[in-house]
């Protein structure tokens, strides 16, 4: 039994010893490989990347009525400027966050965390605090970029979208709830999202289950070679594990064109469309369930001036292939107004190439220039031709000016006491004649503006940050 037992044991550990050898070789590399995944390569780019990433404060200022009597036009006739006595001017404050992308003090963040505020401040890495500007906006990618004076600041670099795999990890770095420099990690959940949220109307998103909470919004979402691979936007309320980015790749033009012109000229090919179904593309002779249909045209647009039609299929665009509805929209978002592209199109069974000159997008402001309407909105007023009789009370002269028509509750003009029935003569020294001659300063105007403005015979200037 001893010798039995003997060559047992040895045979036993002649098994176990090699296999021991193998697991405690392999053990180390795997711990190697846990500490690097775990560990310091996210607190290295969290380390690297935090100086410039910022916090965002805004203040709006609103106006809240507390009178005793309706906000109604014949107690506001009845009590004429003594009515104001009954409301009060509250401030609401907003919190956002935001990435630095040039030394010189540009910074880029949503356009639903700035928009519409009286006041922004940005707060660095370090605690100092800066007055900051918006330099343009766009609504559709939910962009913005703002400005700060100052130079020599931190930036990140921004890396390719297109090159993300869904399942790889990346990193958010915001101020949720106001606790600023919070870093949060997760992977690339999916790609390519359609969401519908706030006024956000918006294919292609990266969805990511890194944790994206309110005040994370504009910060950075970051991959392992610490480059912004997406705008942090959207959250589903109540939902969780489930937050949202614009692809950098997206926003690079849009960045561009704001950073260049403070607007963005984003072509338009002036079609509605929708998927192709496995109906559709039976009946009208398509192979595969690919490209777009095009359900309308909209007349006078670019793609109505080279006859594309009703019931047409657009498969590709410059020779790439068109996988679907959403991505026909990405690739015409892509391009700049002026670009000419070729269509591929399947018409009545046959394939059709169609060169179209991309427009711009309807209702868009001119390059550096905004709309007469928006500025009209960010001022808070409404403006029309000067009548004899108004002319008459505030004592302007003939063929001069255009008239305050109607001014919002708590706006900018407001807050400055502007009145309907006040003529404006100039828009920042530009002599306003007529509502063309109106249209074209305010057109012209940035941040500031300084209004010229006659009432009862006299004129006084009076200044608008906006």
């Amino acid at each position: 039994m001893y010798v039995t037992g003997k060559v047992i044991s040895k045979r036993i550990l002649t098994v176990i010893l090699p296999i021991c050898l193998v697991l405690l070789g392999v053990a180390a590399p795997s711990q190697a490989v846990v500490d690097v995944i775990t560990g310091n390569p996210v607190a290295d780019i969290v380390e690297k990347a935090s100086p410039a990433v910022v916090n965002i404060d805004t203040e709006t200022l609103v106006r809240q009525s507390f009178s005793p009597f309706p906000d109604d036009p014949f107690f506001r006739e009845f009590f004429g400027d003594q009515f104001e006595r009954f409301s009060r001017i509250i401030p609401m404050k907003g919190k956002g966050s935001g990435f630095i992308v040039s030394g010189d003090g540009y910074i880029v963040t949503n356009n639903h965390v700035v928009a519409d505020a009286d006041k922004i401040e940005v707060t660095l890495s370090n605690g100092r605090s800066y007055p900051a500007e918006v330099v343009g906006t766009d609504p559709t990618f939910d962009l913005a970029v703002i400005k700060i004076n100052e130079r020599d600041l931190p930036v990140i670099e921004l890396g390719d979208s297109d090159a993300l795999r869904v399942g790889e990890w990346v990193i958010a770095i915001g101020n949720p709830y106001g606790f600023e420099s919070s870093v949060t990690v997760g992977v690339v959940s999916a790609k390519n999202r359609s969401v519908r949220a706030r006024n956000l109307n918006f294919d292609g998103f990266l969805q990511t289950d890194a944790a994206i909470n309110p005040g994370n919004s504009g910060g950075p979402l970051l991959n392992l070679e610490g480059k912004v691979v997406g705008i942090n936007t959207a959250i589903i309320p109540y939902a969780q594990g489930i937050g949202f980015a614009v692809p950098v790749n997206m926003a690079k033009q849009v960045l561009d064109d704001l950073l260049k012109y403070g607007t963005v000229r984003r072509g338009w090919l002036g079609v509605y469309i929708q998927p192709v179904t496995p109906e559709f593309a039976e009946a009208y002779g398509v192979e595969g369930e690919y490209g777009a249909v095009v359900s309308d045209v909209i007349p006078d647009s670019p793609a109505a001036k080279v006859g594309i039609r009703r019931g047409d299929v657009i498969i590709a665009m410059d020779g790439e292939k068109i996988e679907d509805h959403t991505d026909l929209s990405l690739k015409v978002r892509s391009r700049l107004e002026g670009d000419k592209v070729r269509l591929t199109l399947i018409r009545e069974g046959k394939q059709r190439k169609i060169d179209v000159v991309l427009g711009s997008v309807p209702g868009q402001p001119e390059e550096g220039k905004e709309s007469q309407k928006e500025m009209e909105k960010r001022l808070g007023l409404s403006v029309g031709p000067v009548t004899p009789e108004i002319r008459s009370k505030a004592g302007a002269p003939s063929g001069k000016g255009v008239a305050v028509v109607d001014i919002e509750p708590g706006s900018p003009s407001d807050r400055i006491g502007l009145r309907p029935g006040d003529v404006i003569l100039e828009v920042n020294g530009v002599p306003v004649d007529d509502l063309k001659a109106w249209e074209n300063a305010v057109g012209k105007v940035k941040n500031s503006v300084v209004l010229l403005v006659m009432r009862e015979g006299r004129t006084f200037f009076v200044s608008l940050r906006i």
